[in-house]
């Protein structure tokens, strides 16, 4: 099972890393485009809303409570069992997602008065940023479809994932990324508005991604038609485990709208820098902490099914030494190339060295919070596995409460800053609560050798953030350098920390076999 885990994991990785890298290519385009202005924060804020409600309908809330469903109809029935348990799921799924997009795309002033409330206020009092509410509220009629066709996109990656087919999944957001990329770089320019080019670009991007999953679903058998099905057992099911994980799982989704309407009344350039370092913080997130729990959900449910608990303990285990192995060099490394990783990557175009160095500060925030919000990813199937969605469900209200008080205590002083500092701490209230959650109940409780394994890497990642902070240049220096250079200067840095993070593992008696679950 380990090794199995573990090429999963890779396969899913590789697939990642190329969706991650066109991504970073996209947030380049639009950085060169936009920059940091009005343009973008109305662009970022309408295509926040629909990749919101995604987290609900399709591979968040919906997903944790699908695939452990779909895995014991798969292991305990017939084919037709889980033909007709996919039919009923999309048809009732479809059906709701049609009347949302139809009310998001009809009331999008309202979703933008609700989430944007800064602006509105302006709007309303003809002030300076009254025009952000009108062209938010038209870019999130052309976003807000986008929710129907991912949501499909979606169901249909949890269904092949079930089945271990991992690679189409994590390969389907690169077409998303083309896409915008391409409107970006080949209709924007044509517009007086050229962040509606963007907008067009989310739709159609959307379309591709459920197109592409089809002739994959056909070949599993799996392309079946929708059908009503709201009180069916196995539909019932799952809207019963999914109602209080959409709290569960949705805490640090919630946590950023809130963050968004926060920034509506901070300083221009406040939604467009916290996004831009959010952006950073998901390469690795996704690389590592999404892939490891995306491959470790279908191997915990089919644990609960036949299994026993040291095996289900031991598939945890994994996962959280997986993800803190690949998480603590990360969260330490964006802390301390904050900038320069900016400057490289955004710094081109309308995004000017002011915006890196304050799109910065907030990256150090959300740097510092990156292992949490891996460890969430992992602990929290530990629960949906085990269909358990209301125990986790309570730790995202405290979390998401937790958060909105980090919010007015760090706001206040920081700024956009605070608000990702918010964000940080209360994903590391969440994992905390999670982790505590399943050692009371028994499910997992990390040993002493693991905690011995994670001391060491925790040292080791210290040791290469320190080589990387004494041979980093000060900033005037990278200003100074051609783009060329910095490249070159960036990539030796990180060539240069994954080299003594490497050493410093083995010095510390860290081998491949301390990353294998002990349950194969």
């Amino acid at each position: 099972m380990g090794k199995h885990l573990v090429r999963s994991g890779a396969i899913v990785s590789a697939m990642t890393l190329i969706s991650r890298v066109l991504g970073l290519v996209r947030d380049v385009v639009i950085a060169n485009l936009l920059g940091a202005k009005a343009e973008a924060d109305v662009f970022f804020f309408a295509n926040k809303i629909p990749n919101f409600l995604r987290r609900l309908f399709a591979e968040g809330a919906f997903a944790q409570a699908f695939v452990p469903v779909f895995t014991e109809t798969k292991e305990t029935g017939e084919l037709s069992d889980v033909r007709a348990l996919v039919a009923k799921v999309s048809g009732t799924l479809g059906v709701l997602v049609t009347i949302v997009t139809f009310l998001g795309v009809v009331g999008a002033p309202v979703v933008t008065a609700i989430f944007g409330t800064g602006w509105f206020i302006d709007w309303w009092n003809d002030g300076p940023n009254g025009e952000k509410f009108e062209r938010a509220s038209l870019l999130l009629q052309i976003t807000f479809p986008y929710l129907w066709f991912i949501t499909f996109t979606a169901l249909s990656g949890a269904i092949l994932n079930s089945l271990g087919r991992f690679a189409v999944a994590a390969f389907t957001p690169v077409f998303l990324n083309i896409a915008i990329i391409g409107f970006a770089l080949w209709v924007s320019p044509q517009l007086d508005q050229p962040e509606m080019g963007l907008a067009w670009g989310v739709f159609f991007g959307g379309m591709i991604q459920f197109a592409f999953q089809l002739p994959f679903l056909w070949r599993a058998k799996m392309l079946v038609k929708p059908s009503w099905g709201w009180n069916t057992p196995g539909v019932v099911k799952i809207r019963t485990l999914m109602i209080p994980a959409l709290f569960g799982v949705s805490v640090s989704q919630i946590n950023l709208l809130f963050d968004t309407l926060i920034a509506s009344f901070l300083m221009t350039g406040s939604i467009s820098w916290l996004y831009y370092s959010d952006r950073l913080l998901e390469f690795p997130l996704g690389l590592f902490g999404i892939a490891i729990a995306t491959v470790i959900l279908p191997h915990l449910s089919a644990k609960h099914v036949s299994d026993g608990k040291e095996a289900f303990a031991a598939t945890v285990d994994w996962g959280v030494r997986a993800v803190c192995c690949l998480g603590f060099p990360a969260a330490l490394g964006l802390v301390v190339l904050a900038q320069p990783m900016l400057m490289v990557l955004f710094m081109h175009g309308a995004f000017d060295v002011s915006d890196s160095r304050m799109a910065s500060y907030s990256l150090v925030a959300y740097g510092s919070g990156l292992v949490s919000f891996m460890l969430v990813k992992v602990l929290a199937p530990g629960y949906y596995a085990r269909q358990d969605t209301k125990t986790p469900v309570r730790f995202g209200i405290v979390a998401m409460i937790s958060n909105m008080f980090f919010n007015l205590v760090f706001a206040i002083p920081f700024g956009y800053v605070g608000l990702a500092i918010a964000t940080s701490l209360s994903a590391t209230l969440n994992a905390a609560l999670l982790y505590r959650g399943l050692s009371k109940q028994g499910v997992f409780r990390i040993s002493k050798e693991s905690i011995s394994v994670l001391v060491r890497m925790l040292g080791a990642a210290v040791v290469m953030a320190a080589v990387i902070g004494l041979l980093k240049p000060q900033e005037a220096q990278w200003i100074a350098y051609e783009f060329s250079m910095r490249v070159t200067v960036l990539a030796g840095l990180i060539l240069a920390g994954g080299v003594t993070y490497l050493s410093a593992l083995l010095l510390l008696g860290i081998r491949p076999r301390d990353l294998v679950s002990r349950g194969s």
